[in-house]
């Protein structure tokens, strides 16, 4: 389901628009989103972002122009997740707060990864599939792993 406040960028394509859910965003210019992807209310995506199939972008996340974002990633935006209050009562969405995660530009986020709220992935930084990033990640790094730790420097890319 895509709602009607959804903004989406001129040559965006969303592949199969009845198997997302998509609500209060904005999605930039010329990105790709694969099926069963959920992007909830004030995510900002910029242009040219990929997003693979089962992707889940919660409040509070901003990825800027050129990240990909692989297949069952996971942004968390809520560091002490619970379902009830101390007196049992269900939480409302006024009873936590939100924290706000970058991804900059040209990151990607591999198949599987988890990414922690309230953190910085850096511009052109590569988190290795089923990493779980529990900190910022610098800029042009590799990170991998259970905490992710940064493996090595990136190199900057070639033409082609």
């Amino acid at each position: 389901m895509i709602r009607e406040d959804v903004v989406v960028g001129r040559g965006t394509l969303i592949f199969h628009p009845d198997l997302v859910n998509l609500y209060g965003c904005v999605l930039g210019e010329e990105c790709r989103v694969g099926a069963f992807v959920e992007i909830r209310s004030g995510v900002v995506i910029g242009d040219r972002v990929k997003i693979q199939a089962f992707a889940f972008i919660p409040e509070g996340v901003t990825i800027e122009d050129g990240v990909f974002i692989g297949p069952h990633a996971c942004f968390t935006n809520d560091r002490y997740p619970r379902a009830v209050n101390a007196d049992g009562g269900v939480r409302r969405p006024d009873d936590w707060e939100t924290e706000r995660t970058l991804v900059r530009r040209g990151a990607s986020i591999g198949a599987n990864a988890t990414i922690l709220s309230g953190l910085v992935i850096g511009a052109g930084a590569l988190v290795a599939a089923g990493a779980v990033v529990t900190r910022d990640v610098p800029d042009g790094v590799l990170v991998a792993g259970n905490p992710a730790r940064v493996i090595r420097r990136l190199e900057a890319e070639k033409p082609r």
